[in-house]
Order: C-alpha cells, then structure tokens, then sequence
C-alpha cells in the first residue's frame, strides 16, 4: 500500500482531501496531521507523498520541504500546496525543488492531483 502523508492547518481542508482520496483511492494509505511540528515526526525517506501546505503557523511548508529532503525524502515526492496564485508559487520554488506547486483553491489543479494519485495507486 503507498502511504501518503499530509500536512495542512487548515482542518476542513485536510478532511475534504482525506475522504476524497480514501473514497477514490481505496489502495492508498493516508495520514494526516494538522499541526506541522506533529507532522515532524511523520517525515520519513519511505513515503510515497508528501502533501504540504505551504502558510502555517510555527513551521511553513517550505522548512517543511526542506526538513523532508535531509530526512531523505526524494523532491520528486513532494507537493507544496497554498492558497497563493500560480506566479508566486513558481516565484517563490525553483523548478525541480519539488515535484509541483498547487493552488489548492482552484479547481483545475485538483487535475494535476488525481493525476498523482492515479499514478500511485496504479503502481
């Protein structure tokens, strides 16, 4: 079973993309943490994904990011998400930094994570 891990402060969120992907995506497994220092300990070089939301309190997603890269964690297995339009994310994360940067807000880039998802469960 793939394990996904996400981590986003913001609650209703978090459900709303949890029983998405448990309902769509039976053979994956999802933990969910919404409190990033928590999240801290979940970070490990085995994970499938790692979903981060970038505009925490405490800890922002890109400390997060990093945090998960010295952990081990291949870049290509981690998605940044935030509320900020497209031109800051790709600003503020290089290409190739980390697999993709989501504005979890608009609905055409919940494309992009079925994608993923997709991918993950058909491996």
């Amino acid at each position: 079973m793939k394990k996904i891990l996400i981590i986003d402060d913001d609650r209703l969120f978090l459900d709303l993309l949890t029983n998405y992907v448990r309902e769509r995506y039976p053979d994956l497994e999802i933990i969910t943490c919404n409190e990033p220092l928590q999240g801290l300990a979940q970070i490990d070089k085995d994970l499938d994904l790692l979903l981060l939301d970038l505009e925490m309190p405490k800890m922002d997603g890109g400390k997060l990011l990093s945090y998960a890269i010295e952990k081990g964690l291949d870049r290509r297995r981690i998605i940044i998400l935030s509320g900020r339009d497209a031109d800051y994310l790709h600003e503020r994360f290089a290409m190739g930094e980390c697999l993709a940067v989501l504005n979890k807000n608009e609905a055409r880039q919940k494309v992009v994570l079925d994608m993923i998802f997709d991918a993950l469960q058909k491996k």
